[in-house]
């Protein structure tokens, strides 16, 4: 039995490749500074200067974007599952604000990356976050960051193996667990944004710009564990538990949706008259060629 191959709303090409990879390499060196940089340095100084390199982010942020929807040639009904996505999204974060990590958006952030690729899934990570951010008033130094790792996190989730033939439980089951793991790994890059600015509020575990590599890393695993595990542990639990229980007819509505889009269908345009001979108008028909 043939597979078919399944549809990809945004295919990233060689322009929009590389705004990603420049955009990656910037939120690397904005996340991981603290260990990058050398303990001699004057990273006091940082403080003053994050917010232009926050502001720079989201330029580049938006730039990834643009050339990932204008290379690609993103449609009208691409454009519409977007915005009904980022709105679902934008919509489920607010419910369990406050409450241990109950964030449902995650698992629909890793089926839309599974079902629309890569690309669709960076650019709806980062719309939903930024459209949640609007929704919920959390617009701040941090946005960008939230972008950038929601987008990673929706990204690599359509970079998952097997897209065209693993089907059923196996899928599920690899995407609870990259699920899982994931919700840490969103948890402790954010963690990164704000650590190295609360020397103010806990000496024992902030970063310390003259200490070794070593010693800021036992600070900064001391502090996820202090602040941010038990949040990181329920919302990667609950990205499970909806994975497992709502996901297989979330993919089959995303595929289905898909598979009416027709996002890379050809079009063909046929001017010819419907009777040969006849002085009739030309009437034009749009027909939809199958796609491999």
């Amino acid at each position: 039995m043939r597979t078919q191959r399944q549809a990809r709303a945004v295919r990233l090409g060689p322009r929009s490749l590389a705004a990603l990879a420049l955009v990656s390499a910037v939120g690397v060196a904005g996340f991981g500074w603290p260990f990058l940089a050398p303990p001699t340095s004057r990273l006091s100084a940082h403080a003053q200067d994050a917010p232009w390199l926050f502001a720079g982010l989201l330029v580049l942020l938006v730039a990834v974007v643009a050339a990932a929807i204008s290379e690609s040639g993103l449609g009208p009904k691409a454009v519409a599952m977007l915005g009904v996505l980022a709105a679902t999204g934008a919509a489920l974060r607010p419910i369990g604000a406050g409450t241990a990590g109950i964030e449902p958006m995650f698992f629909l952030m890793v089926l839309s990356g599974r079902v629309l690729g890569p690309g669709f899934g960076f650019v709806l990570g980062s719309v939903t976050m930024f459209a949640s951010a609007l929704l919920t008033g959390g617009v701040g130094p941090w946005l960008p960051f939230q972008m950038l790792a929601m987008g990673w996190f929706a990204m690599g989730a359509g970079l998952l193996p097997g897209p065209d033939r693993l089907r059923g439980r196996a899928e599920l089951a690899l995407l609870a667990a990259y699920g899982f793991l994931a919700a840490f790994a969103y948890g402790t890059i954010m963690n990164l944004a704000g650590w190295p600015f609360m020397s103010a509020l806990a000496s024992n575990v902030a970063f310390d710009p003259h200490a070794p590599v070593a010693t800021n890393l036992a600070r900064f695993l001391a502090y996820c564990l202090a602040t941010s595990l038990g949040w990181d542990l329920g919302r990667a639990v609950v990205t499970v538990v909806l994975t497992l229980t709502l996901g297989p007819a979330v993919l089959r509505a995303l595929r289905r949706a898909t598979r009416r889009a027709a996002f890379e269908t050809p079009v063909t345009f046929d001017t010819s008259p419907d009777r040969p001979g006849s002085e009739a108008p030309h009437m034009t028909r749009v027909t939809y060629e199958a796609g491999p």
